[in-house]
């Protein structure tokens, strides 16, 4: 992957030289059943089912989809309402744990974890993801939110070395956390946040933008991104942003949130901006003041994520081809392709912003409005908050009749999605996967 402007390199370059440093969901059958070990034959649907989604290997999952869909009573329905029975979660620890252990690539990593000392299984909570900047790590944000942030909120910080949280190593560290803690404590998939000060925002602005469709809000502090990264601020249509950015910041310049902000109001992103004048004995204006979170938990506090929009936008680069919502790019023209460091390549398809990019519509019921740029292929994900599966579905693409007929739940598609996904709060039964037949270019940077 790729960050940098000639201005941000600098500035980046500066911070790490001048200090020194130290990724889905809930699981809703965390518990092993004992009919597990039963010959397939003398279990439930519910049990091969919940097998299914912890399986750990595909010839696993290839052999329980099979005695699934044996089962007389396996259906789309039935399986549904499996999937979706309140989660179970065991007792956990509560409050500050400051060094915890999750596996990136299979080595070991850090965060720290803040669980409100009221906590309790059966009440969702909401996340906060906060990611620190070079020179510290999560403990040091955990003693720094913590008293702040009162019961309301469970606070993950991951740890990264010199908070380069643009690496593709980053985006895996959050995204690993934020599985690992859904598995663990109940929390509220459409109250999950992401956060971070300096190199975290930065990070929080790149992460945020690729996995927009997974939270309910991000606010980047003290920060800034390339403009050759600005078209995927898109992503960010139903993603509200708070940006925070104090005025006499000498490390990264007040001028990067305001370039920002322009960039989102002229896309139209929902975005709150607040500029500070205040100052640090040490650190000068590049600080997250703490008289700025109160505002800022408010704001957390009136947040909700859209589960299913009826309208996306999505901006992908060639390494990103994964599911956002309820679409995804499957096959692109020559695009660019971001590499494991975002400050390390500048070729011309980064320079030029030669990215894919899709936007797609419910416009009618049952009738679905694509454009793409740059696409060979995508897949649209269909559910009954979608689509009525009893009446015929249209599909139209860059203004032609690309689908026209009937869509069939399967059994295979919904389980699929569950398991790709980690997700049991949204379920997809159904998808239709369109060619776009013929090259559909239009202008690059807009």
């Amino acid at each position: 992957m790729i960050l940098g402007t000639r201005n941000l390199i600098g500035l980046l370059a500066c911070l790490l030289l001048s200090l020194v440093a130290i990724p889905s969901w809930a699981n809703p059958f965390p518990e092993i059943e004992k009919s597990e070990s039963l010959p397939s034959s003398e279990r439930s649907l519910s049990s091969l089912v919940k097998d299914y989604v912890k399986a750990p290997s595909s010839e696993r999952v290839e052999a329980l989809l099979v005695d699934i869909q044996r089962m007389p009573d396996a259906t789309v329905e039935s399986i549904s309402t499996i999937l979706q029975e309140p989660p179970r979660y065991e007792a956990q620890p509560v409050g500050p744990q400051p060094r915890r252990v999750v596996r990136v690539r299979r080595e070991e990593a850090e965060y720290a974890l803040y669980v409100p000392t009221s906590y309790t299984p059966e009440q969702s909570y909401p996340l906060i993801l906060c990611l620190h900047g070079a020179g510290f790590n999560g403990e040091a944000y955990l003693d720094r939110w913590m008293p702040r942030l009162g019961e309301k909120y469970i606070l993950a910080c991951p740890s990264v070395t010199m908070g380069s949280w643009w690496t593709r190593y980053g985006e895996e560290l959050v995204l690993n956390v934020l599985h690992e803690v859904q598995e663990q404590y109940h929390i509220d998939p459409n109250r999950i946040f992401l956060t971070g000060m300096s190199n975290g925002g930065i990070g929080t602005w790149i992460i945020g933008m690729h996995y927009a469709d997974r939270f309910a809000g991000i606010a980047p502090m003290a920060s800034g991104i390339d403009d050759v990264l600005y078209p995927f601020l898109e992503n960010l249509s139903h993603t509200p942003v708070y940006v925070i950015h104090g005025v006499e910041d000498q490390v990264m310049p007040v001028q990067l949130s305001r370039d920002l902000v322009k960039e989102m109001e002229r896309r139209g992103i929902p975005y709150q901006y607040q500029e500070h004048t205040w100052t640090h004995p040490h650190a000068g204006g590049h600080f997250f003041p703490k008289q700025a979170l109160p505002d800022l938990i408010t704001w957390f506090d009136g947040q909700r994520r859209e589960p299913l929009p009826r309208s996306l936008s999505l901006v992908r680069d060639a390494t990103h081809l994964t599911p956002f919502s309820w679409v995804r790019i499957d096959m692109t023209e020559q695009i660019a392709a971001f590499t494991e460091n975002l400050i390390d390549s500048r070729d011309e398809f980064i320079t030029g912003g030669i990215f894919a990019k899709l936007h797609a519509e419910i416009t009618a019921p049952n009738k679905i409005v694509v454009s793409t740029n740059r696409i060979r292929r995508y897949t649209v994900f269909l559910n009954q908050d979608l689509v009525d599966f009893s009446k015929p579905v249209i599909v139209k693409t860059n203004g032609k009749i690309s689908y026209e007929g009937m869509v069939e739940p399967r059994i295979e598609t919904l389980l699929e999605e569950v398991r790709h996904r980690s997700d049991t709060h949204i379920l997809f039964p159904a998808k239709l996967t369109i060619d776009v037949p013929s090259p559909d270019i239009v202008n690059e940077r807009e």
